[in-house]
């Protein structure tokens, strides 16, 4: 479990010791149309970006770059950085209320310590509130209601998912296996808490109440199956797949591809061809509000000198 940890702040932490020698990474930026099966490039740039969340309205594509949060338009036309105050090193885990009232983000605290923690904030920017006590925790979801978030968490020498009331307060642990369970995501009917876990000696999506009672496994195949993101309408859930098995880790720069998962009947269809992603690409809820979209990100490598 120590060399997990280390493994897993490095993905989460450290993308420079993914990156070859001599290499710089390019982000590209799309969008995904469930009714014409096409991606459209939206942004291509010389930097690293990640974890596209879509706007409330519609209007914009939140992502996180140096630790900050920008806000592209649909035209690829950066939009300026949201106002999270002091809270300047944002990681990959953010995205938005269901009533588009508030923000949640993870990032260092302010006062320099290490780690991971969770605040929130007015949707359109100001000073973040910080949620969670301990490091690390990586936000992954918030409930219909607006009452809780869920997220995984390091405690007890294993990563497990905890929601804990968006005013803070105590912790609440839902799930006890060994192994990494991570992304828990609420589905829109309140119903289940989506999340992926190692369980199985393979990383699968699984669901259960919001009460971490009856888990269900969704997926079963024998690649890494990570991130359940699930539609507006509660029908189906986009995942990411690598097309190798990656154990625990959610590595960098690995062959990817969109998947759509059918909740109802647990049959999977492609998305897009393999590409080069993994950390980054899809890590937080990416749907449009109408449900007809979704967003993510491809990388690339390109000569430093």
């Amino acid at each position: 479990m120590k060399r997990f940890l280390i493994l897993f702040l490095l993905v989460q932490l450290s993308l420079s010791a993914q990156i070859p020698d001599g290499k710089k990474v390019v982000s590209s930026l799309y969008v995904y149309s469930l009714e014409a099966a096409t991606s459209k490039l939206i942004l291509k740039e010389n930097r690293h970006f990640e974890a596209p969340n879509w706007s409330p309205d519609g209007s914009f594509l939140l992502i996180n770059s140096n630790g900050q949060l920008e806000k592209i338009g649909l035209d690829g036309k950066n939009l300026g950085v949201l106002n999270t105050g002091n809270v300047q090193r944002a990681n990959n885990d953010h995205g938005y209320s269901f009533d588009g009232r508030t923000l949640f983000l993870s990032s260092g605290n302010p006062n320099g310590k290490g780690g991971s923690y969770i605040f929130k904030v007015p949707a359109s920017g100001g000073n973040p509130i910080q949620i969670t006590p301990l490091s690390p925790s990586y936000w992954h979801g918030v409930s219909p209601d607006g009452k809780w978030i869920v997220y995984c968490a390091e405690r007890h020498d294993n990563y497990d998912v905890y929601k804990m009331h968006v005013d803070g307060g105590d912790e609440i642990r839902l799930t006890f296996t060994e192994g990494l369970d991570d992304g828990p995501e609420y589905s829109p009917d309140g119903k289940y808490i989506y999340f992926n876990s190692y369980r199985t000696g393979t990383m699968q999506i699984w669901r259960m109440h919001p009460d971490g009672s009856n888990p269900e496994q969704m997926t079963f195949d024998d690649r890494s199956n990570w991130f359940a993101h699930i539609s507006p309408n509660n029908k189906v859930a986009t995942i990411i797949t690598y097309m190798s098995d990656q154990g625990q880790s959610h590595p960098f720069g690995k062959q990817v591809k969109l998947r759509l998962l059918d909740l109802e009947t647990k049959k999977i269809i492609d998305l897009t061809e393999e590409f080069y992603g993994g950390q980054g690409t899809i890590n937080v809820p990416s749907w449009s509000p109408d449900g007809t979209r979704l967003a993510y990100v491809k990388y690339g490598l390109e000569d430093s000198n």
